[in-house]
């Protein structure tokens, strides 16, 4: 694993309505190989302070896994939808995932994952989302 600066920009919307927009730079790692692997800590600014995320990209899946003060596995898959455990100090939630695409780009230096996705609440309440992700040398 080699340290690096990973950007993060997040959008989301309530049934397709206004989006909400979050973004930040923070230290990370990240190993090139097969799979791909990239992390960080969560902060404040994420309301997950003393969360670890980590990103597994393989050629079929991206896989995010959240673990700390919040705990879930989100496993992206383009055209399909997965349920996940998604675990908060004030309890669990079932969610639904539904992956639309994933654009990755990446190499020994560094690179770029965008997926476009889905989530839901007992099949109500669909929020769209976009995340983007740049990794890059320190």
């Amino acid at each position: 694993m080699k340290n690096v600066m990973i950007s993060i920009r997040g959008l989301q919307g309530l049934d397709m309505q206004e989006e909400d927009v979050l973004e930040f730079v923070t230290d990370g790692e990240y190993e090139y190989g097969e799979p791909i692997r990239f992390g960080y800590m969560e902060s404040e600014l994420t309301g997950m302070e003393g969360t670890r995320t980590d990103f597994t990209v393989e050629p079929d899946k991206v896989t995010m896994q959240r673990t700390g003060t919040v705990s879930a596995e989100m496993v992206f898959r383009r055209d399909s939808k997965q349920y996940f455990l998604y675990d908060t100090p004030f309890g669990t939630l079932t969610m639904g995932l539904e992956t639309h695409s994933i654009f990755k780009q990446f190499n020994e230096c560094g690179g770029t994952l965008e997926i476009r996705y889905v989530v839901d609440l007992d099949s109500a309440n669909r929020n769209r989302s976009l995340l983007r992700i740049q990794v890059r040398e320190a």
